[in-house]
């Protein structure tokens, strides 16, 4: 078996169904591949499999109390957390789903998951008609809106006399599953270790304490660009606008509201090898800063608005002096001439590449799951991508965005 999990460290934590004893299997598996698996248990896992056998074939001592002495003097449940590559969960019953999606944190296995940041795939187990359940079905749509990677449930003969889906997926798949998780079944990490800002979502500019000038951005193309670069790798801050989307897995999310409290955001990330600035940002701010109370209609407000311009936050770290990233991106949301535009962006604010798109409201990008971009190299070059996905499109910018970084 070639080793290709090596140097990897994989925290496998088993739940409390009659698929944990393929769990111990897994472990196996993983080994083989050149992993190193570190085993929690749940008290309903202990049911089932023993610590001891679970310990004896990872090698390593198997974690089963979040009270522990010995390891919770030293923040045992952070350690476990952090100290690895992927957390995996098998099997993940209904109730471990369940507790997952809730954010319980009631013993050791729920609180490393609710503690960790690191890259989750599960493993379902479970009876038929408790998969096929409604709150099963709304939790594994939570767990997968939190960015948790699924692998199975299969279907075929359970431990009752019952058939169809839910025996958990073997252990070989549930390998394999990791292995195009964590980019180990030969898929590139091409920005390994490097540092990538991406900017997302709209920013409000307020004119009294309730009301403030907008857009319609939603942040779903910034937000796939932070967890795109994330999965390639990359050590990702994402300075957010105010958005009802969740926040990417495995980012640090720093939020803001305004363009200026963007800026400021932006200059404390750096340095970083990538700054993408998706994030539309609004052009101008009230002039005078919002009071304390609601202007009312009554003929007391002003009849006329005062704008004052925002900082160009693009233009700002394109043209810094010093410690400008060596690849910074700007977009270009454009309603018509969308390549004209896009061109005269890119000279003016000296930035190295454009991603310009259609926003007009027959588009339907704002606010939609779509886009269809064109990338623009100062030189005026043009490469135009179909209409696709936000996720795909993001995936395949990270990809371009390193070859340029290596190129």
């Amino acid at each position: 078996m070639t080793e290709t999990l090596a140097n990897r460290r994989v925290l496998l934590v088993i739940g409390g169904g009659i698929a944990a004893y393929k769990a111990l299997d897994l472990i196996r598996r993983l080994r083989e591949r050149g992993a190193s698996v570190c085993p929690v248990l749940t008290a309903g896992a202990q049911e089932f499999v023993t610590p001891l056998a679970a310990a004896a074939l990872a090698g390593e001592r198997a974690h089963t109390d979040l009270f522990d002495r010995a390891s919770e003097a030293e923040i045992g449940h952070i350690k476990l957390a952090r100290q690895a590559d992927a957390v995996i969960v098998a099997p993940a019953t209904a109730n471990l789903m369940a507790r997952l999606a809730g954010g319980h944190a009631a013993d050791l296995a729920t609180t490393v998951l609710l503690a960790t940041t690191l890259p989750i795939l599960i493993a379902p187990a479970m009876n038929v008609q408790m998969w096929a359940h409604p709150a099963t079905r709304r939790n594994l749509a939570t767990l997968e809106g939190d960015g948790v990677r699924v692998v199975g449930p299969n279907a075929g003969r359970m431990a009752e006399p019952e058939s169809g889906p839910g025996r958990m997926a073997e252990p070989n798949e549930i390998a394999d599953a990791l292995e195009t998780m964590l980019g180990a079944d030969g898929a590139a990490r091409p920005l390994a270790g490097r540092r990538v800002l991406v900017t997302s979502g709209p920013t409000h500019e307020p004119i009294d304490p309730v009301r403030y000038l907008a857009n319609r951005s939603s942040g779903r193309q910034g937000h796939a660009i932070a967890e795109a670069a994330a999965r390639a790798g990359a050590i990702v801050t994402l300075v957010s606008g105010p958005v009802t989307i969740p926040d990417p897995p495995r980012v640090t999310v720093v939020r803001v509201e305004t363009a200026r409290e963007m800026l400021a955001a932006v200059e404390a990330a750096l340095p970083a090898d990538i700054a993408v600035f998706a994030a539309a940002v609004a052009d101008w701010r009230p002039e005078h800063e919002a009071g304390t109370k609601k202007i009312k209609k009554d003929g007391s407000g002003p009849a006329l608005l005062p704008l004052a311009e925002n900082p160009d936050i693009l233009a700002t770290i394109a043209r810094r002096p010093s410690g400008r990233p060596p690849l910074v991106v700007g977009f270009a949301a454009e309603t018509d001439a969308v390549l004209d535009h896009a061109r005269a962006k890119i000279a003016r604010k000296g930035c190295d590449l454009i991603v310009a798109n259609d926003v007009s409201a027959e588009g339907g990008v704002m606010g939609g799951v779509a886009n269809a971009v064109h990338l623009i190299r100062p030189d005026g070059a043009v490469e135009s991508w179909p209409r696709l996905g936000k996720d795909e499109v993001a995936r395949r910018l990270v990809q371009h965005l390193a070859g340029m970084l290596g190129g």
